[in-house]
């Protein structure tokens, strides 16, 4: 269904085009690639950079203030998806690239059971942070965060850290290293280790424990 992806060229583009129906996208995480848009039309473009970014499980970095911000807010899982993915899409945000059709798409892989969610709630009740991605096999592969109040999305990200060194999995995937990821422990890694991680990953069973 998708070239090998050392046919993609510098900046990590692989092709553009094609459909995101649930057995497209399962197909293009288990490969190594990942949708997004690109281009002022919005065309979707499939990715797989070299070098890729990753949350090693062991290895997140939690700091003093972090872990204050820890104790002031409840965590769930799955619970409110379709929120935390209006958090991450909110179009006030810079650089979004969450479009109607990614959101449409992601809503069918969550009723699919691919696609999950952490969610950050103040102690009012209203969801402060969160983020989604996709969880297949021994693999997390994290597609984007938002924030309300200070820390939440890290919030977010420890818990999720926690949940999947607990159900076992082997790989966060976060794609591209940022500032903001490097600052809680993310890596770079070659895409052919990544890709040699990914095979041990899919080939275990589904980790996302519910």
């Amino acid at each position: 269904m998708f070239p090998p992806v050392d046919e993609a060229d510098e900046g990590g583009l692989l092709g553009l085009g094609a459909d995101l129906e649930p057995g497209t996208l399962v197909a293009a995480y288990r490969s190594g690639i990942f949708p997004m848009p690109i281009g002022p039309d919005d065309t979707i473009g499939w990715w797989s950079p070299d070098p890729r970014a990753i949350v090693p499980l062991d290895g997140l970095y939690v700091s003093r203030s972090l872990r204050r911000s820890l104790r002031k807010y409840d965590v769930s899982f799955d619970t409110d998806f379709a929120g935390v993915l209006a958090g991450c899409a909110d179009p006030a945000r810079p650089l979004g690239w969450i479009t109607e059709e990614m959101q449409a798409a992601y809503r069918r892989l969550f009723e699919h059971g691919w696609a999950h969610s952490v969610e950050v709630w103040d102690r009012a009740g209203a969801l402060v942070g969160g983020l989604y991605g996709v969880g297949i096999g021994g693999l997390f592969a994290g597609e984007s965060m938002f924030h309300r109040a200070r820390d939440t999305s890290k919030v977010a990200m420890v818990r999720l850290v926690d949940k999947l060194r607990d159900d076992g999995a082997t790989i966060f995937d976060v794609q591209w290293q940022t500032s903001h990821l490097e600052s809680l422990g993310a890596i770079e890694i070659a895409r052919s280790e990544y890709m040699a991680r990914l095979a041990g990953a899919m080939a275990a069973p589904d980790r996302w424990s519910t």
